[in-house]
């Protein structure tokens, strides 16, 4: 199974000088807990999740509507292409410990966006589901383990 079997071809995306504010509305509005960021070319430059925000908002004291996506966002982002495997991609989310890999064409622009839970939901419905249920469920796993140990974050 490839990327383009799996991927959301329809993504929310915003733009590096957006406001929070919009990627806020953005979320809302599409039921996403992330936002692409593209450039003039429709290229990803960035991501932004709904977690970024809720921190950004916190640490900095401001409201959303005065904080940009640019000085949020994630710039190293990993991605994938609409060839790449079913395998290759939970290879990448396990190594990145990311949900979710923006999938981008030959000239690089944003084409879709291939999540967790479009795998979780292909594993669902495949009949082959019982060969590749353990795959997400290693890559389930390496994605939700704590980054810092249990005492870093009680402090």
């Amino acid at each position: 199974m490839k990327t383009e079997d799996l991927m959301t071809r329809n993504v929310a995306v915003c733009r590096p000088g957006d406001s929070l504010e919009r990627a806020a509305h953005l979320m809302w509005d599409w039921d996403v807990g992330c936002v692409v960021v593209t450039d003039a070319q429709q290229k990803p430059i960035g991501m932004i999740t709904d977690r970024d925000l809720a921190m950004a908002a916190y640490t900095q004291g401001a409201l959303l509507r005065e904080i940009r996506v640019e000085t949020v966002m994630a710039t190293k982002i990993w991605a994938c292409s609409v060839n790449t495997t079913l395998k290759e991609i939970e290879d990448k989310m396990r190594t990145a410990q990311v949900r979710r890999l923006p999938v981008v064409g030959f000239d690089g622009e944003l084409v879709g966006i291939v999540t967790l839970g479009d795998i979780a939901r292909s594993a669902h419905s495949s009949p082959l589901r019982v060969t590749e249920l353990p795959g997400l469920a290693r890559t389930l796993a390496s994605i939700t383990e704590r980054r810092w140990p249990d005492s870093a974050a009680a402090q």
